[in-house]
């Protein structure tokens, strides 16, 4: 194919203009993308950066150019697929990321290594304030992170990074890109760009990102057959899920200086998200956050730290809850401040490490008839290392972390304050050998404890969005777990694989369980009493990945790619919930400098080891197949096209608190072209 010449100014005057005046889209289907297969340094797993195959901690990278064609969602249903990586499937206004069957305070998603200062840890039906859209780039640790952002992380991190506040000059002065897409599902519009400019040692950098849908379409009824068995009533099919649409749009600025030794910054961002709770026919929710950023960087011509980093973020949160047009029903704020300051040892003979603190303080506030959790202050303070010898041939690592959380409200319905103060202790110790060319095997022991969330300690009420009566108790103690995990790396010719092999000992697991007792409310709803308890627990699982190169020539290639994962939870009292079932991929990938092309079939697992009030989830297949080409003289501006879950099939998120009453979204084309510059 003859390339096609493109004016440069011309498509990036159509592509502003698309960011600016489109509409946006949120499709709540699985991104199904595979990892960067080039060698990644993770950011998040140390402060000094570690490469992705000489890691014992599990990693997956989105950057900049997986991000540019993937759907236009929230955040947990983009990394939705990724081996060990669920949603929690809220519809498309509202998912988080589920790491080894552990969602809400145990998976830490952050921003640029900061907290999101919102409450979307809170509730399901509660939105990250950070859309995959504005990212760079997105890194996911999967298993235990505490020993470098908290207790929050002890089942993993979610760090959203982008280049709002520049660390280096932007190559020839001029760096972005730009995307816009369209799926049919939803009639969902999307469009997102970011472009950094440079001007002598100062570089400014401009963001935005604007997606709408309307209500997704389905291939069969919203209520799944086991609930109707269970309930004895026919289901009822529809088109469409109902009140499934949202809308978001976001924007923001920020600027450094760059020097010959570092840099510093700030940035501004505002976000206001909009969408249908699906739980509830009329409610909706409107979501707002004003965030400033500041982050600086410092390096040593000598001595025993290499550089010093310090970032500080500061954010105010809304949601309020509609139930219907101009009626303001629930209102959650949340405001607070969270920094974090690193001192980076100086490499020395295959030696690298980092000591740290971190601090925080969040003011949250829940006003109305459903308000379920009191007025909370958390303030929390920690201070960590992390230590890592790599020889040629073998290495260790390890840390130390020591973490005081101080949660303090006056109980719904009392008038005395009750204060909490947990101590927190983590530790990790792994080693690891390279016996061969190409070959990685990392062994890890770790320690790490959470605190108890605001939730499971205050929470006394009826919570719409999980259709229960919720009870807290605030006499709970810190949560531990015991963690020991296998890691093979294999690169070498043709063939790369990944396995991680994982167990979790649990001490003081809280869980939520059904009391029996129910509770009916004035409107004469009635609802199961739940309350939070904690019992001993036992989690063990695998994430695997294998691409393999049938055939290669220059630029072409014809590879073999599978991914598959699967996690066992059990507690003292039963099994856990909504623990996802096992899942396998396989894909048949073509790439080229002009061509993309891969198709893949996804089997996720029936799910029947169910908890108390759970009902079982079948089991289904999605056939997908998605493709790129790259006509124009400037290869930077491909053209995508995907087609999911071709076959139509009925398909449910087990991990989802709506997977009885909402089905996944059906056959779906989505169409885009996205410029970088």
């Amino acid at each position: 194919m003859r390339p096609i010449r493109i004016s440069r100014p011309l498509l990036l005057s159509a592509c502003a203009w698309t960011v600016l005046s489109g509409g946006a889209h949120a499709q709540t289907v699985s991104a199904n993308s595979a990892p960067a297969q080039v060698d990644d340094v993770i950011v998040t797993a140390t402060p000094y950066g570690v490469t992705q195959r000489a890691t014992t901690i599990a990693t997956d990278v989105l950057n900049d150019q997986d991000l540019a064609q993937a759907p236009a969602v929230s955040l947990g249903d983009l990394v939705n697929g990724l081996p060990g990586v669920r949603s929690t499937d809220f519809a498309p206004g509202a998912s988080r990321p589920v790491i080894r069957g552990l969602s809400g305070p145990r998976v830490q998603v952050l921003t640029n290594g900061l907290g999101q200062i919102d409450a979307s840890s809170v509730s399901p039906d509660h939105a990250v304030a950070t859309d995959p859209g504005e990212a760079h780039r997105i890194e996911i640790v999967r298993g235990p992170a505490t020993l470098v952002y908290g207790g929050s992380a002890i089942g993993g991190v979610v760090n959203i990074i982008d280049d709002r506040i520049p660390e280096k000059l932007p190559e020839g002065g001029l760096e972005g890109r730009v995307s816009t897409q369209y799926s049919t599902v939803d009639n969902g519009r999307g469009a997102s760009g970011h472009a950094t400019v440079g001007a002598g040692n100062f570089a400014f950098n401009i963001s935005g990102v604007t997606r709408q849908t309307d209500d997704y379409r389905i291939p069969s009824a919203p209520m799944s057959q086991a609930l109707a068995d269970a309930e004895g009533v026919a289901r009822e099919d529809a088109d469409k899920q109902p009140n499934s649409w949202s809308k978001l749009n976001a924007w923001g600025l920020g600027g450094s200086y760059i020097g010959d030794k570092g840099f510093v910054g700030v940035s501004y961002k505002k976000t206001e998200s909009e969408y249908g709770t699906v739980a509830e026919p009329e409610v909706f929710i409107n979501l707002e956050q004003e965030r400033w950023d500041a982050r600086g960087e410092y390096r040593f011509d000598a001595g025993p730290f290499a550089k010093v980093r310090a970032s500080y973020g500061h954010a105010d949160y809304t949601h309020t809850e509609f139930e219907g047009p101009g009626q303001p029903g629930t209102i959650f704020n949340s405001d607070g401040w969270e920094t974090r300051g690193e001192l980076v040892q100086r490499a020395r003979d295959g030696w690298n490490g980092a000591v740290g603190v971190q601090a925080l303080e969040r003011n949250f506030e829940a006003i109305g008839e459903e308000a379920f959790v009191p007025t909370t202050k958390i303030d929390e303070q920690g201070l960590y290392t992390v230590q890592r010898y790599d020889h040629d041939r073998y290495g260790f690592e390890g840390g130390l972390r020591f973490d005081r959380r101080t949660l303090s409200a006056v109980p719904l319905g009392e008038t005395a304050q009750v204060e909490r103060k947990f101590d927190n202790w983590s530790a990790s110790a792994a080693a690891f050998l390279r016996p061969q060319a190409g070959l990685f095997l990392g062994l890890s022991l770790s320690r790490t404890e959470r605190a108890p969330s605001e939730v499971e300690l205050f929470a006394d009420g009826v919570h719409i969005a999980t259709a229960a009566y919720e009870t807290g108790d605030r006499n709970l103690d810190s949560e531990k777990v015991t963690t020991l995990e296998g890691t093979v790396h294999y690169d070498r010719g043709p063939l790369t694989t990944d396995l991680h092999v994982y167990r979790a000992w649990y001490n003081g697991f809280i869980d939520e369980r059904r009391t029996g007792a129910e509770v009916t409310t004035d409107e004469g709803d009635t609802f199961p009493v739940y309350r939070f308890v904690q019992t001993g627990a036992d989690f063990y699982g695998f994430e695997a990945e294998a691409a393999y190169a049938l055939w290669r020539s220059g630029d072409r290639k014809l590879s073999l790619e599978g991914a598959a994962d699967y996690v066992h939870a059990d507690t003292d009292l039963g099994p856990a919930a909504r623990i996802p079932p096992w899942s396998a991929t396989a894909r048949l990938a073509w790439t080229s400098t002009l061509w993309d092309l891969a198709g893949e079939v996804r089997r996720v697992g029936e799910q029947d080891r169910v908890s108390e009030g759970e009902l079982p989830t079948k089991g289904y297949t999605f056939v997908n197949l998605r493709g790129a080409v790259r006509p124009f003289a400037d290869r930077n501006i491909p053209l995508f096209a995907e087609g999911h879950n071709l076959t139509d099939q009925e398909a449910r998120e087990h991990a989802s608190f709506l997977k009885d009453i909402a089905a996944l979204p059906g056959r779906n084309l989505r169409v885009g072209v996205t410029y970088a510059f």
